[in-house]
């Protein structure tokens, strides 16, 4: 049987993510990724291995980063409550007060914890799509997102804010502090806890990214096969006409087509295109549930809210079930595997990237592949073999 070699450390009571780890490239078509675990703020498990570029055949190292795909949302929150930790902004004050623009078409009374929970309705900017080149300039996305009309009357349902979330906020975050949202994350999150994680990477961290693997078998991912669960989700996307195809592909100019292009990961897209490794979003969340190295991002009333359920069932956007806590997926539905707890919070991506926090037992984890998902926003099989591994870990 043909194996990858795995390079790296994993405590002895961890064992069982590393044979997962491994069986993911033997079992599951895994290319090159790397997988980490905090334990009460210490790094237990730090794990790479396989190719980070096929192309070329240069090996994954300990240094390689990977596009997150909408894992970096978590990111954006993350730097979102830490200004909420601070005072410096206020859940439960509209957007609005802040961002005045943002009050046009019946937006005015939104607050920040709507916007967080999935809550606010504003969810399509079929309008006004984004392009690379609305990205690079950032006003326009953000015009775009003022100028918009919420979809349902806010905080009476919940949707994915699949394209809009981290822009919208990354709006709020340049009005109060006066840098972006990525700016504001590399200089007061990501730097205190040296942190392989960028919502913009700097062109001279280029060589260290690696090249994402879209999956082979695209239409099968596309019609959902095998997942019931899924199935209203794909059924809408195929349909132009439907809230959840003007959402996601109405709202976004660029594709998967494109996802392989490193100008993505160089602009700021705080929704979609991020980059991090597997080391960095463990050791982001684990500063979320207690201190890491003299710093905690914010303190156990904003994480125990992170990981409350403000939003369950339908999603008028994805068309299934989903939870959300605030900023972040939560466990009880299709997005969050099945052996994570209650309180717990996290984010996953299409890349097949997924990073969560677990507040009850003490740990983070952070997962960073370069094959795409074969389903939404990371949640795939790949993923749950770890998670449960880490579960399987801690039972005495």
């Amino acid at each position: 049987m043909h194996t990858t070699p795995v390079d790296g450390t994993a405590d002895p009571r961890f064992t069982a993510v590393r044979e997962r780890f491994e069986q993911n490239f033997t079992e599951r078509d895994e290319v090159g990724a790397a997988v980490a675990v905090f334990l009460n703020g210490r790094n237990v498990v730090d794990l790479w291995g396989g190719t980070a570029d096929p192309a070329t055949g240069a090996a994954w190292t300990a240094d390689t980063l990977a596009p997150i795909a909408s894992t970096t949302k978590a990111m954006a929150s993350i730097a979102v409550l830490h200004l909420v930790e601070e005072g410096r902004l206020d859940l439960d004050r509209s957007v609005a007060e802040h961002w005045p623009a943002f009050g046009a078409n019946g937006k005015d009374a939104i607050t920040l914890r709507q916007v967080l929970s999935h809550r606010s309705g504003v969810v399509s900017l079929e309008h006004a799509p984004v392009t690379f080149e609305g990205l690079v300039e950032g006003g326009p996305v953000f015009d775009a997102i003022a100028s918009a009309t919420p979809q349902w009357t806010p905080g009476t349902a919940h949707g994915y804010h699949g394209v809009t979330f981290g822009h919208l906020l990354s709006a709020v975050v340049r009005e109060v502090t006066g840098s972006t949202i990525g700016a504001y994350f590399a200089e007061a999150v990501a730097r205190p806890l040296g942190l392989d994680c960028f919502i913009g990477l700097p062109e001279a961290e280029l060589p260290r990214l690696a090249k994402l693997v879209v999956p082979n078998n695209v239409e099968e991912v596309m019609l959902g096969i095998g997942v019931p669960e899924l199935a209203g989700l794909y059924a809408a996307l195929a349909d132009p006409g439907t809230l959840t195809f003007r959402a996601m592909y109405g709202s976004l100019q660029i594709g998967w087509e494109s996802a392989d292009d490193p100008r993505y990961s160089l602009v700021e897209a705080p929704s979609t295109d991020g980059t991090a490794n597997a080391r960095g979003l463990a050791k982001l969340f684990a500063a979320t549930i207690g201190e890491v190295e003299g710093v905690r991002l914010f303190g156990p009333a904003l994480a125990e809210q992170a990981g409350t359920v403000y939003a369950s069932g339908r999603d008028e956007v994805l068309n299934i079930r989903t939870d959300w806590g605030l900023g972040f997926m939560v466990p009880g539905g299709p997005m969050v595997p099945a052996s994570i707890p209650a309180g717990s919070f996290g984010h996953g991506g299409a890349t097949g990237s997924f990073a969560f926090a677990d507040p009850a037992n003490g740990i983070a984890f952070g997962y960073t592949p370069n094959r795409g998902s074969e389903l939404l926003e990371g949640n795939d099989l790949r993923v749950n073999d770890l998670v449960d591994a880490v579960y399987e870990s801690l039972k005495p």
